[in-house]
């Protein structure tokens, strides 16, 4: 029922970004083949590798010249082609953009990489802290006087990364529709963090952001943007930026009519914060949360993965659904009419290969014999 209904997307199976991509294009509909190497990847598969929830999986020995035409073949009714490998690996192989788009030319062929399909570190290794590095994110996350803080790998393998390489693909996917032409989308995760990042160089560059962490509004420098922990040793957010919203918040807190600073005296944020801090520290979270009940205060709870779903927001907008078993985000964003689905759990390893090679048109006996002599 998604909207990328009726595209189909072939996936070299990877780590993180890569898979990521995949998934995101399979929950707004489309089919996506998750082609896997015998006997797996890293990691091992099962209910819980939500990553690769919604995809059939065929296991194909790329190494064997029969696995590479495999591959080809099912290139030939694809749209898309996802892979994240370092730069020449496909090449070498023998489905490398090239080789692929002169058997389809309507293909959008994706490579995801970390640093880019060319540049100094291009052949080099790397995973998400490294990315973060080189742009300037991780130098800007952490508290004032503390070393950088890790933001998991959110910014680069999934929001720098995967999410922009499935926003490349549809874009390229658009463009075809017109020219019919495929191309290739090179997203390296540095491009990626870089762009998302783009605020906040105009900030610094305007004056108005300190590369001294812990000293800005947004990282922990202000006293009404920040965590607070509560007597219950839990914690709370508060993001009161707007004056009618800081207005809230000090309402709430019993502060209204207190000789209070400037708000954005940033001489006085650090004192302020001690202040706050004392306050927070005198209810429970889950008193804090009747307290800002039904206020402009910009509050929310901070919470465990293991409570979100039970938040009554979440629950009522069925933010976490269970399938089959196994509890996980619902796609986003929403569609009003062209509804995206999480689809089947995550596939056995080779658990399509016989249907997706019967629908490429291999024979019953081809299959058999990519069986016998172990290139599926």
């Amino acid at each position: 029922m998604g909207p990328l209904q009726g595209t189909r997307i072939i996936e070299i199976s990877g780590l993180g970004p890569g898979p990521f991509a995949a998934m995101v294009l399979g929950d707004m509909g489309a089919d996506v083949i998750r082609i896997e190497r015998p006997g797996g990847g890293t990691f091992p598969t099962g209910p819980a590798d939500l990553v690769n929830r919604g995809k059939r999986c065929i296991c194909v020995d790329l190494k064997k010249p029969a696995g590479v035409d495999v591959v080809m073949r099912l290139v030939e009714g694809a749209d898309g082609f996802v892979e994240g490998f370092r730069p020449g690996v496909t090449e070498r192989l023998g489905i490398g953009p090239d080789a692929c788009l002169e058997r389809n030319p309507r293909l959008v062929y994706g490579r995801m990489t970390g640093w880019g399909q060319e540049g100094p570190l291009a052949q080099e290794a790397g995973h998400d802290i490294n990315y973060v590095s080189l742009t300037g994110a991780l130098h800007a996350i952490g508290r004032k006087g503390e070393k950088p803080a890790i933001p998991l790998n959110l910014v680069g393998d999934f929001g720098g990364g995967g999410l922009l390489m499935a926003f490349g693909i549809v874009c390229a996917l658009l463009e075809t529709k017109g020219s019919g032409q495929g191309q290739v989308v090179d997203a390296a995760m540095v491009d990626g963090v870089s762009l998302l990042l783009t605020s906040i160089y105009g900030a610094h560059q305007a004056g108005w952001w300190s590369e001294e962490r812990g000293t800005n509004m947004l990282d922990s420098g202000a006293h009404f943007y920040e965590v607070y922990e509560t007597a219950d040793g839990k914690w709370v957010s508060i993001g009161s930026i707007e004056p009618q919203f800081y207005a809230s918040l000090v309402e709430r807190l019993g502060l209204a009519g207190a000789d209070l600073p400037e708000q954005m005296d940033q001489s006085q944020w650090p004192a302020l914060k001690e202040r706050l801090s004392e306050i927070f520290k005198t209810k429970t979270r889950d008193q804090w949360c009747a307290v800002f009940e039904n206020s402009d205060a910009c509050f929310a709870p901070v919470l465990a993965m293991s409570e979100a779903h039970e938040h009554p927001h979440n629950a009522a907008r069925a933010a976490f659904p269970v399938n089959d078993g196994v509890r996980q985000p619902r796609p986003a964003p929403r569609f009003s009419r062209t509804t995206a689905d999480l689809g089947a759990g995550p596939a056995k390893l080779g658990e399509h290969s016989d249907e997706v090679l019967g629908e490429a048109g291999f024979s019953s006996d081809e299959i058999a014999s990519f069986r016998d002599t172990g290139v599926i």
